[in-house]
């Protein structure tokens, strides 16, 4: 300690647990007359393990001692004693809740394992379960359990349940070669069955009656699967009547439930935080996003082929997928995929939805297909003049554009359970696209429309699209964007009627209505150069076939008319043309947002190449746009860019055309 160093009166010292770092806190503390706090991971930790430099979602700070030294109290054992929890129902009913939706996501301390086999366990038999730990874990010091062997566990367990199944599961740190455990393989009875794979615990525990520990925190996990646990020694869960121990606590005199001791050790006892969006949250924040980006590393995992990716998608798609256990294959055609051999473990990404499954099962008969497209929040200039995208969406049956079938996102929909939790995340960020004029694209500046609406005359917006767009293929039924404009104005004589440009055909890039004078035949005004937000600010009313921007409006209040069949129709939320029997539930709009914006698409960080959430992702593309048009010499370069990369583009539409029609 730097002895000019000056620390005041009562000077507080923090270490990491009661490893050196707190010991030398606590030496401080006694020498400089202060006050020593330990920090500890939380008991829902991350993805991947501590040694691997996963970040943590939750931390513990502790002014006495800390959760599993039980050689003398901590601030948990003194909150699990001292909290009144019968007063705190709004602590109850949380603890309730985040119990149920554990066993539901099936999240533990550590994430990135492995989803538990089908039909795993054949019989339906009773299973004990013995756990065994590290051989250098702190717990075992401090939870009083150095002199207890894995051994007598063993015999114990056997000796105690004939007739069962008795199993012996493995530290995911040992199965890593990272630490030793706790026992010696060469002596285990013949009769125990060892699991050896990473498996999730909170789903493997569901299929035993009963677990043997130390000091484990995946004890207190079996507790909340509705298990017996038997302690050897002392973990923070042993001693208030919910486990069979083998020592005693003095300290620990009373009986508490599940809840009241859950409540104490998840819910008040750590911070938490959500690396992925780099700001605080709490336990269900932290639940939904480890579930989530838990699902994007398992998809992420083996050889990932790529099929229909152009050239310059190539350059940005890595990022989405990157993982140190999976090797990126692009593959130019179907002829190129014949020299590998592919596994159980590969998996293939499709660009887009035109692609049939039949014509891809004739060419990757065994392997997962996922599906890839651009998310709803996009980026700031158009993807058609190569702008990497800030989300993309990966759906394992069909996508959203695609109403022939279901699709993971619908699926969201139909079945998710949106707790509050959720519904209030989903809220503010609705709250944010409102306020900061956040859409899928966002080079338009936003203005103020002087149009010519009489006083209190409805205005009425139709969003225009693309016609060969696969959305419009796939969810329009035949019906294009020219049948729209005819049926609006047959259907609303009286109504002012804005003509929204899609920015893709205004930019050239993709074919579209953009006739004029055929256009305001039926329409009162063509608005071109101008934010979706600038035209929702004086409109009533949204007509669409299938354009995301009908999602957009939603979330600005409009009404919303589908003429098609878009994801966010069929859910009670628009008036439709169309009927999908598969939607069978009706959405708040609170409850769509969750499951589009929040649940079915990755994001990206795209100025750090980073996995993360909707509020980073959002934030980053907020500070692009700003950059894009408060600094002009940025924006008179990425237009310059954008009009070369146009007439590149169309100069190799021409020659690839002039090639084809050659041949």
């Amino acid at each position: 300690l730097n002895p000019f160093l000056n620390l005041g009166q009562n000077p507080t010292f923090y270490g990491w647990g009661r490893k050196k770092s707190g010991k030398k806190a606590l030496n401080l503390a006694t020498k400089f007359k202060g006050k020593a706090v330990f920090l500890e991971d939380g008991l829902i930790r991350s993805l991947n393990l501590g040694l691997e430099n996963s970040p943590s979602f939750s931390l513990v700070v502790d002014d006495l001692g800390i959760y599993y030294d039980a050689t003398s109290s901590s601030r948990l054992e003194s909150l699990i004693l001292n909290y009144d929890f019968k007063s705190d129902l709004k602590l109850m009913s949380e603890a309730k809740r985040a119990i149920s939706l554990i066993k539901e996501l099936e999240i533990s301390k550590y994430n990135d394992n492995l989803p538990l086999r089908k039909n795993y366990f054949k019989e339906n038999k009773k299973r004990i379960l013995i756990i065994t730990q590290t051989s250098n874990d702190l717990s075992l010091k401090y939870g009083l359990a150095e002199n207890i062997s894995t051994q007598q566990m063993i015999e114990d367990a056997i000796k105690e349940n004939e007739n069962c199944e008795i199993y012996l599961k493995a530290h995911p740190d040992t199965l890593t070669g990272k630490k030793k455990a706790d026992f010696d393989i060469k002596n285990l009875p013949q009769n125990i069955k060892i699991i050896s794979e990473n498996y999730n615990p909170i789903a493997l525990l569901k299929h035993f009656n009963k677990v043997y520990t130390k000091t484990s925190g995946m004890g207190f996990e079996a507790l909340l699967c509705g298990c017996e646990c038997v302690c050897y020694a002392l973990p923070f869960y042993a001693g208030w009547g919910l486990t069979t121990d083998k020592q005693k606590c003095p300290r620990r005199s009373i009986k508490k439930s599940l809840e009241e001791v859950f409540a104490a050790a998840y819910l008040l006892y750590p911070q938490y935080f959500n690396p992925y969006e780099n700001r605080k949250s709490d336990i269900f924040d932290a639940l939904y996003t480890l579930f989530k980006q838990r699902k994007i590393a398992r998809q992420n995992k083996g050889r990932l082929f790529f099929y229909n990716f152009s050239l310059w998608k190539r350059g940005f798609i890595k990022p989405f997928f990157k993982n140190k256990k999976n090797k990126i294959i692009f593959l130019n055609s179907f002829k190129s995929a014949l020299k590998y051999k592919f596994n159980a473990n590969d998996k293939l990404f499709v660009w887009g939805a035109l692609i049939s499954d039949e014509e891809l099962r004739k060419h990757f008969k065994e392997i997962e297909i996922f599906r890839v497209e651009d998310g709803f929040i996009r980026s700031v200039l158009l993807g058609s003049d190569f702008s990497a995208p800030a989300s993309l969406v990966v759906d394992s049956k069909a996508l959203f554009i695609d109403p022939r079938s279901a699709s993971d996102l619908e699926d969201i929909l139909n079945f998710t359970h949106f707790d509050e939790s959720l519904l209030l995340k989903a809220s503010e960020a609705m709250k944010l696209l409102r306020e900061n004029k956040i859409s899928k694209y966002n080079a338009n500046a936003h203005k103020k429309l002087n149009i010519r609406a009489k006083a209190g005359q409805k205005v009425i917006l139709i969003a225009a699209q693309v016609e060969d767009d696969a959305s419009m293929i796939l969810g329009s039924f035949g019906f294009n964007t020219l049948d729209l404009i005819k049926e609006v104005r047959k259907n609303n004589q009286e109504a002012y009627i804005l003509f929204k440009v899609h920015p893709d055909v205004m930019s050239g890039n993709r074919k579209g209505l953009k006739d004029r004078n055929l256009i305001l035949k039926y329409c009162d005004e063509i608005v071109e150069n101008a934010s979706i937000y600038s035209c929702f600010e004086v409109s009533d009313e949204l007509h669409t076939i299938t354009s995301t921007t009908g999602f957009e409006a939603l979330m600005n209040k409009l009404c919303v008319y589908t003429y098609g069949l878009p994801f966010y129709a069929g859910w009670g939320l628009t008036n439709d043309r169309l009927k999908c029997e598969r939607r069978k539930r009706n959405l708040s709009l609170e409850e769509l947002v969750a499951g589009t914006l929040l649940l079915y698409p990755r994001y990206l960080d795209i100025e750090n190449k980073k996995l993360c959430e909707f509020k980073q992702a959002f934030d980053t593309i907020l500070l692009l746009q700003k950059n894009y048009f408060s600094k002009k010499w940025l924006k008179l370069s990425l237009d310059l860019r954008v009009f070369l990369l146009r007439k590149i583009r169309r100069f190799y539409e021409k020659v690839s055309g002039w090639i084809l029609a050659k041949n």
